[in-house]
């Protein structure tokens, strides 16, 4: 794996680093902190997913409208990019909608990629670590966005004023175990539970979708979500990250208790994101793993 990328850019350096942006707060951050440590910044936006506030913070900012791989691939190259990195969320649903090919108009290298590359299945780790290696074959090397703001990976605790009950902790025990094991498999990182019965697990609608979901089933009464990173979680891409849209979607579900993995959990706006919680009374902890109880 390629060094970290703060390692290979001190301040005032000129050397650009690739950014393919999705939905959400993390790539405006990464973007913020780059153009702060002097780190020039091409940025492909996935249109319609992608904040446009990152043309203003990028030294180049191109949309994506098509799924492309030679037009990402062109754009880093002839911007002198040797490696790049992914941050945000993308919705890899629109990849299962009908007529498909006519929404996302595919080119050639991604027809290739989807259709005759070998892969045991369609799932986020394939695809991703497929995309990466892909990349690497035209020398563009990815990194994690992680090793420029590591601050950003959550501390241990309880982050808010309301702690958590013991039928809380009994609940967060299961969807621990529970959202381990869906991570495993590669379905999804986050499991909503109350009184030890599993209302939703995340697949590929996301983690609000699903928190939204478990809301409706049991009629907005108070249930915990916990979020975890896989056992093998590559930093590169796909860290579970959690912010201040969380908390409004666990509000708007009737949700009390958000439990994160410490030091392996994004967690955006910090001080916003506990105000919040604090405001509506929710609960946010960082575990290394829960306590049976």
């Amino acid at each position: 794996m390629a060094a970290p990328l703060a390692l290979h850019h001190p301040l005032g350096s000129r050397e650009p680093v690739g950014l393919l942006a999705g939905a959400g707060r993390f790539p405006i951050v990464f973007a913020e902190k780059a153009r702060e440590c002097g780190i020039p910044v091409v940025c492909i936006g996935a249109n319609g997913m992608a904040d446009p506030a990152l043309r203003d913070l990028c030294s180049e900012f191109r949309w994506i409208r098509r799924a492309s791989l030679g037009f990402v691939i062109r754009t880093f190259r002839r911007a002198g990019v040797c490696r790049w990195t992914m941050a945000g969320k993308f919705h890899k649903h629109i990849l299962f909608r009908p007529w498909r090919l006519l929404q996302i108009v595919p080119d050639w290298r991604m027809i290739r990629f989807w259709f005759f590359r070998r892969r045991k299945a369609n799932n986020d780790d394939s695809l991703l670590l497929g995309l990466i290696n892909e990349f690497r074959s035209h020398n563009l090397e990815c990194v994690s966005a992680l090793d420029l703001c590591p601050e950003l990976l959550v501390r241990e605790g309880v982050l808010t004023r309301r702690k958590t009950t013991t039928a809380e902790d009994r609940d967060i025990a299961l969807g621990w175990e529970l959202a381990r094991e869906m991570g495993r498999l590669d379905v999804g990182q986050s499991v909503m539970v109350r009184e030890r019965a599993v209302l939703a697990v995340e697949a590929i609608e996301g983690t609000d979708r699903a928190i939204l979901r478990a809301g409706e089933l049991c009629g907005r009464n108070g249930f915990v979500v916990v979020k975890v990173a896989k056992p093998a979680q590559d930093m590169r891409f796909d860290v579970p990250t959690v912010g201040q849209q969380t908390i409004e979607s666990m509000k708007a579900a009737g949700s009390r208790v958000l439990a994160i993995e410490a030091g392996r959990t994004i967690l955006l706006d910090e001080a916003e994101t506990i105000a919040l919680a604090d405001r509506y009374g929710i609960t946010i902890t960082a575990l290394s793993g829960p306590s049976v109880v």
